[in-house]
């Protein structure tokens, strides 16, 4: 005979609670009800009256002396009128209002006060009979009540204590194997399997189990040979790479240790596997250092017996719902670092060279200018302008390389002394005075008086403003305006140029200050790209801010602070 499903015991055994709950609750129920209208009864018909008949026996003693008590008994006796419920008690009531009648014409006079008292006691002795055969009945009630509840409760838990005792063995075995089977599984024991003779859910879950180990068992067979190998040439490839290399699993664990990080770190990968790395950081300071760096960070690392730069990456290890872990990887790029000092070193040479001839070349044109020496055609002063134009520009050009070579060295040499700041702006709008006339652009000033002294490199700050004017008189509209601001603002003293001009995207705005950028879309003007950079690192070089604001279409604002010193 086939075992009924799991589904189908479960829907019986928790019929069969939601049974014995409705039969002794109804069964309760119907009780209770039936004792709480027999009290009621009780309490309506019969007490009450009793109640009355005490106020009427009462007053009717009072009366002789008190005669306001004849309005207190007719009000009991008419409530008694209302309250008639039981045989005899009628024609009582009835003799006690003719009595009472009498009494009312003349209290003084009236003598038959005891037939009217023997009257009210009679209404009360038919109530209190009532009261005692209507208790017998409901005390039988009760007692009916109790039999039938202990009898239904004894049958009902008899047939629940075994359902109770019965029913946790149906799911307890299963369940224990299965709990067996998942066990053995996790433990990657693939050749268990699970016998139930059930044809339930049970039955169903355990033929399922075993398709699933025996699919894991051929997986395993199958497949561990080639992942072992898989696992072994992956080893071997970190271990060839140049780049320092090492995982951590979700935990900061180490995984992995190749052979490159095992020269970088000093560590050996058999001592360090499988070990919290923040543990072994902690007498490690470049396993320290790299654990707290940003990705992307550039580190100096002495290796192979010299000085070697590597930039670090990490890789995260992202699985469905969680990160797994991640990889590390310390890219050697010494060599890049070398061929870009390399590069610094030749740019800077270079145009430390050519400065000399092109400053020959400007002087001759300069002469050349010179009426004494003779006057020539339009078309030879216009070839004269042309030298003079592209000598000024290869000039600036190799000043701004040199300037490039010192920020990329690390070498930027700062001449402090203490200046006014009005002096620094004077001698930057004089400088940029006939190239504003050139586009007849208008310079104004507005510095603040009383500024105090500061403490700075003259030079190279009053470069960065006249790198601002010029950027600003290049993208102003003909005939605009261009103020340059010098004001205290806390400990700070701010320089400021605005312009009219066509002014930034706020895309491009973060990328002004990046060597090499110039705004797209705008004026296509002659120029290297570098001067925004230069100027960021030579205010920064002397603990200082640089920073620029635009709003496109309606102009633009760049600006630095520096710091005030001691001196005022």
């Amino acid at each position: 005979m086939i075992k009924a499903k799991m589904q189908t015991k479960l829907t019986f055994g928790l019929l069969s609670l939601f049974v014995v709950i409705i039969c002794f609750g109804g069964l309760g129920i119907f009780y209770v009800n039936r004792l709480s209208s027999d009290a009621g009864m009780i309490l309506k018909d019969n007490h009450i009256s009793v109640e009355y008949c005490n106020h009427m026996l009462k007053a009717l003693d009072e009366i002789p002396g008190n005669p306001g008590q004849v309005a207190v008994f007719e009000h009991n006796l008419r409530l008694e009128e209302q309250n008639i419920t039981e045989p005899g008690e009628a024609e009582a009531t009835a003799e006690v209002r003719a009595l009472f009648e009498t009494l009312k014409q003349d209290p003084a006079v009236f003598g038959q006060y005891k037939k009217m008292r023997k009257a009210i006691l009679k209404i009360e002795d038919v109530n209190q009979m009532a009261i005692i055969h209507k208790n017998v009945i409901a005390s039988g009630t009760a007692a009916q009540a109790t039999l039938w509840l202990t009898i239904i409760v004894s049958i009902l838990s008899l047939a629940a204590l075994t359902f109770v005792i019965n029913f946790p063995s149906i799911i307890a075995r299963p369940v224990k194997a299965l709990t067996e089977g998942i066990r053995e599984i996790a433990n990657k024991n693939y050749s268990k399997r699970i016998h139930l003779d059930q044809k339930d859910e049970f039955g169903t879950l355990a033929e399922t189990f075993n398709v699933m180990a025996e699919k894991l068992d051929e997986y395993e067979h199958s497949n561990l040979a080639e992942i072992k190998f898989e696992k072994s040439r992956i080893e071997a490839i970190i271990n060839k790479m140049n780049d320092g290399i090492f995982g951590l699993n979700d935990k900061m664990e180490i995984l992995f240790f190749n052979a490159t990080a095992e020269r970088i770190f000093g560590l050996k990968e058999s001592e360090v596997t499988g070990r919290l790395a923040p543990d072994i950081a902690a007498g490690n300071d470049l396993l320290r250092t790299v654990l707290n760096s940003e990705p992307k960070t550039q580190l100096r690392i002495f290796a192979d017996n010299k000085e070697s730069f590597f930039t670090q990456e990490s890789i995260v290890i992202q699985t469905e719902n969680s990160v797994g872990g991640r990889v590390i990887l310390l890219r050697n790029v010494t060599p890049f670092k070398e061929l870009d000092v390399a590069k610094t070193n030749f740019i800077a040479t270079i145009s430390h060279e050519l400065k000399t001839p092109l400053f020959a070349i400007k002087m001759g044109t300069q002469l050349l200018e010179d009426k004494r020496v003779g006057d020539y055609n339009a078309d030879q002063l216009d070839i004269l302008s042309s030298i003079k134009a592209n000598a000024d520009r290869l000039l600036r050009i190799t000043g701004e390389l040199l300037n490039v070579s010192q920020v990329e060295s690390g070498q930027i040499q700062l001449k402090k002394e203490w200046v006014k700041p009005g002096t620094i702006v004077l001698r930057a709008l004089q400088a940029v005075q006939v190239h504003a006339g050139e586009h007849h652009i208008q310079l104004k000033e507005d510095i603040e008086k009383d500024l105090p002294y500061v403490s700075l490199d003259e030079e190279k700050t009053t470069w960065v403003l006249i790198n601002f004017l010029t950027n600003a008189i290049k993208y102003s509209h003909e005939n605009g305006t261009v103020v340059v601001q010098v004001s205290r603002e806390e400990q700070d003293i701010h320089f400021r140029v605005t312009d009219q001009g066509r002014g930034i995207e706020p895309r491009y705005l973060d990328q002004v200050f990046d060597k090499y950028f110039k705004v797209p879309g705008g004026k296509q003007q002659a120029g290297t790209g570098l001067g925004l950079s230069i100027s960021r690192e030579f205010i920064e070089a002397q603990g200082g801010r640089i920073w620029a604001r635009s709003e496109f279409g309606a102009g633009s604002v760049f600006g630095f602070s520096i710091v005030i010193n001691t001196r005022v």
